[in-house]
């Protein structure tokens, strides 16, 4: 089975704009990629526990901004 590339990203606000890290994504060869609009306070990730119950070994996670994962 060949390994798979997983983009994520997340912004914290409606006003905020996804397209450039999709863009950056896409360029660096995800697949499949997940996003959230929630603020980095919120604990509950729905699109990120997607993402993490496609995974296998092998595969990438990649994001363009590490703070995607942070909660503050």
């Amino acid at each position: 089975m060949s390994s798979v590339k997983f983009g994520y990203m997340r912004v914290s606000t409606f006003d905020q704009n996804l397209d450039r890290q999709e863009q950056q994504l896409k360029e660096v060869g995800c697949e499949q990629i997940f996003y959230e609009k929630v603020t980095g306070t919120k604990r509950d990730r729905p699109e990120l526990n997607r993402m993490l119950e496609f995974l296998r070994p092998g595969d990438t996670v990649i994001v363009t901004d590490l703070t995607a994962f942070l909660i503050q």
